[in-house]
């Protein structure tokens, strides 16, 4: 593994960790200028969109555990499972799309509940 993947590695760990504790501005310098996010819910929203949208105002996860990290390319990869504060829980698919070291675009496939 080279030190742009382990980079960029610790970006989406980062992405995750800022997501399960509310810190959108932690966030917001990983993300190109011209960030798009989609999922089977958005389709290629900006990022002004995707802090409004996708993040939610109240404390929805009590964690997210990355069960699979790949790199491909300008890739990654990351499967994870994320545990609800209501006790639920789901697995999730991301595809993190970068530019340099920062996120250019996020594609969400969802999975099941467990």
């Amino acid at each position: 593994m080279n030190s742009l993947e382990n980079a960029r590695f610790d970006t989406v760990k980062r992405l995750f960790a800022a997501y399960v504790a509310q810190h959108p501005e932690f966030v917001d310098p990983m993300l190109t200028r011209d960030f798009t996010f989609s999922s089977p819910r958005d389709d290629h929203i900006n990022r002004e969109q995707y802090f409004e949208q996708c993040w939610p105002k109240e404390k929805a996860f009590r964690d997210i555990h990355i069960e699979h990290l790949v790199a491909d390319g300008n890739d990654v990869i990351v499967g994870y499972r994320a545990e609800k504060m209501d006790g639920g829980s789901f697995r999730n698919v991301e595809l993190i799309r970068f530019a340099g070291d920062r996120i250019a675009e996020v594609n969400v496939y969802f999975g099941r509940h467990l």
